[in-house]
């Protein structure tokens, strides 16, 4: 593989003259600049350059070429390489166009003509999305030998997709170059899921934690004491450990999976400030991730907190490896999760076939498969939308007779335009069918049951706060969301200072709660970003009131 690629498409000569010299004025010779002159040779360049493997970084396509418009080339590019950022050059005639393939072509981004001076124009934008395009690889040449419906296979992809970190799968059911490497390194098939490094080391079904040393991810803080301490790494975490560093506090984000919480795992994010194209999750995730790190922040993953203690004037937490950490004040940014699906035959089937979050390791593997979205959230909405790119077919699965009253607007609006997509109202689930994987389920509507067979199932219902590590020392409401504030009581119980609690402050002193975890929040990630932002600012001021 050699150098990245950007490329060019313009039917006007003297306009792709233009781009081709700003393109190799900025970028060469980090990136190679080709272009082409039509939808369908770029096509066809395309394709080439996939069979020769060779990496292409970003697209920048007129919209009006008489031969192939550019809204209809760009999504045609996302099957030879859907990472590939994706940019629709247009007139200001064509801004309506441009803001169709949005969500028509996944465009990233769409930009007008003139763009002179492209040092304010053009570059700033490109720059952005190459950044977020060429991620550094923490480790090279990474392979995943597994069984594509292992539960400890899935949940390995999992990760590394989700901590971007690059990995080759390896099905060794179906993939003979699998099969030869499982031989060479000395296992057999019950030796799976097996990592193997770039040097040769062979990893034999790895702790999270011991992967995580071996491709480059950190695990163990520096300092037995900081200042402020986020334990969970979702909007509202990272929000807290970019404000954190950047006003001068040694700050610690811990994480016990992978940054960006549920937000992490979105594929399209629409309604966030600033991003009139929309931005998916993991780019987010990676964006605020970089931005923290930058500005002093250390990111611990994998780090599971299991508990905590008061030790005044400091929080003490404890880590799954018996590590302490002191913190002058903590935030509680774990978030929630997905409840499970309660019902015959889904508990053995997780992983295999049902998931708790649609990712592109799940979507590809269900490319050209009937699978099954069950939730009326946004979250739910979006998984549909995702997966309908890859899957024959998907089937919304909703209790409620409306979307509306539960989805956003744009999001009803997005499903009911899919042709692949389909909703039922009134049904859920009573049962999962299959032996080794989902091959069905038993769908009630009223008091009617029936069996349907499906591929996949992806589940999104109910959220349960990430609160067990708490027990005994904050107090939560009955369903285990953290309760702070005035939500506490006027006066608190037992709340030890003359003072009331700050905003957000839990009925620990100097432990904060902010985002989806926090009893009454708003569960949006912009409002998980500001309350992570706020919650630095009251850590400030009970540290000056200590």
């Amino acid at each position: 593989m050699g150098t990245p690629i950007l490329l060019a498409v313009d039917d006007d000569v003297p306009v792709l003259a233009a781009v081709e010299r700003d393109l190799r004025s900025r970028y060469q010779p980090h990136y190679a600049v080709m272009t082409a002159s039509s939808g369908p040779q770029a096509l066809d360049l395309l394709r080439r350059l996939r069979l020769r493997d060779d990496a292409v970084a970003l697209l920048l396509v007129d919209q009006r070429m008489p031969e192939m418009p550019g809204t209809e080339l760009l999504a045609a590019s996302r099957r030879l390489y859907p990472d590939a950022r994706r940019v629709l050059l247009t007139a200001y005639a064509d801004t309506d166009a441009a803001i169709r393939a949005i969500n028509d072509a996944d465009v990233h981004h769409y930009l007008l003509k003139p763009w002179d001076p492209p040092e304010e124009r053009l570059y700033p934008f490109l720059d952005d999305l190459l950044q977020t395009w060429r991620r550094p690889p923490p480790v090279a040449n990474l392979r995943l030998l597994g069984d594509r419906w292992s539960p400890a296979s899935h949940a390995l992809r999992a990760f590394l997709t989700r901590n971007l970190v690059p990995y080759r799968w390896l099905d060794v059911q179906g993939d003979p170059q699998a099969r030869e490497l499982l031989e060479l390194a000395g296992l057999d098939g019950g030796a799976l899921p097996a990592v193997v490094l770039d040097d040769g080391e062979v990893l034999v079904q790895p702790e999270l934690p011991r992967l995580a040393s071996r491709i480059g991810l950190r695990s163990r803080a520096e300092r037995a004491a900081y200042d402020l301490v986020v334990v969970g790494a979702g909007p509202a975490g990272l929000a807290a450990g970019v404000y954190g560093a950047s006003e001068g506090m040694s700050t610690l984000v811990t994480e016990c999976n992978a940054p960006g919480g549920q937000a992490g795992t979105t594929s399209r994010i629409e309604n966030y400030l600033g991003f009139p194209v929309g931005l998916s999750g993991a780019d987010l995730t990676l964006r605020a991730r970089e931005q923290a790190v930058r500005l002093g922040a250390e990111l611990l993953v994998p780090a599971e907190v299991t508990g905590l203690r008061r030790a005044d004037p400091y929080t003490v937490v404890r880590l799954a490896d018996g590590t302490e950490i002191s913190a002058s004040a903590l935030v509680v940014a774990t978030g929630v999760e997905y409840r499970t699906l309660d019902v015959p035959g889904a508990a053995g089937l997780a992983g295999a076939g049902l998931y708790y979050g649609a990712g592109r390791p799940e979507a590809l593997d269900h490319a050209g498969g009937r699978v099954f979205v069950v939730g009326a959230g946004n979250s739910a909405g979006q998984a549909a939308v995702f997966l309908s790119q890859f899957a024959a077919s998907v089937t919304l699965l909703v209790r409620g007779s409306s979307l509306g009253a539960t989805m956003s607007a744009y999001l009803v609006d997005r499903i009911a335009a899919l042709d692949r997509v389909t909703v039922e109202h009134g049904t859920e689930v009573a049962g999962v069918l299959g032996g080794r994987r989902v091959e069905g389920l038993r769908l009630r509507t009223g008091s009617e049951e029936r069996e349907v067979a499906a591929d996949a199932l992806f589940v999104f219902i109910g959220q349960a706060p990430r609160t067990a590590w708490l027990d005994g020392v904050v107090r939560r409401d009955e369903r285990g969301f953290v309760l702070t504030g005035t939500d506490l009581g006027t006066p608190p119980p037992d709340w030890p200072l003359a003072v009331p609690p700050l905003p957000l402050e839990t009925a620990v002193p100097g432990v904060f709660a902010a985002g989806d975890v926090r009893h009454g929040s708003m569960k949006r990630i912009a409002s998980a970003v500001g309350e992570g932002a706020m919650s630095v600012r009251f850590a400030h001021e009970h540290l000056a009131r200590a």
